[in-house]
């Protein structure tokens, strides 16, 4: 947070929305919204809730990855481009080789 205009009650925000919203949109920082002296909610601009949105899409994929590793659900590298391979439908190295023979 940075500083007082970060953090505005809901009272603020109803009597100066549109003060708001140009606000978080020029500054790109967030806006705290309280409610009877408490963290209610967060405005943010639609740019940044789209990166934060795919950065955590990022996170749950790491995630997944790391708990596929520890279970031991993994393909060697070779293993992996030959299921992509079959999945796009494209030529299989054995495959390949054997048309040019």
């Amino acid at each position: 947070m940075n500083g007082k205009e970060d953090i505005r009650p809901i009272s603020y925000i109803k009597a100066n929305a549109a003060e708001v919203l140009d606000q978080v949109n020029e500054s790109r920082r967030p806006v705290y919204v309280t409610q009877n002296g408490e963290a209610r909610a967060v405005l943010l601009d639609t740019e940044s809730y789209e990166k934060l949105k795919n950065a955590v899409g990022l996170l749950k994929l790491l995630t997944q990855g790391e708990e596929d590793i520890a279970k031991g659900k993994v393909l060697s590298q070779e293993e992996f481009f030959l299921s992509m391979d079959r999945e796009l439908g494209l030529p299989q190295l054995e495959d390949a080789a054997e048309n040019h023979e």
